[in-house]
């Protein structure tokens, strides 16, 4: 991940970046977590995009599954 001109290295990798303005994070967990929704905002500001959906596959439904973060 590129910021301020420094490339950081480590386990920082977001999962789909989207036309540059959407980071997309996918889960299959059994709960979502505060967790995820800050691993998520880390990835946004440091990618500096506005806007993220947090994905979980391991629920009934998409919809119940889905949640947008925006900065």
């Amino acid at each position: 991940m590129h910021y301020e001109n420094l490339v950081l290295e480590g386990d920082l990798r977001l999962d789909l970046l989207t036309e540059g303005v959407l980071v997309v994070e996918l889960k299959a967990v059994e709960n979502l977590l505060a967790l995820h929704e800050a691993q998520l905002l880390t990835y946004m500001r440091l990618a500096g995009v506005r806007t993220g959906l947090l994905i979980n596959f391991n629920s009934r439904s998409i919809k119940d599954g889905l949640k947008r973060l925006v900065l």
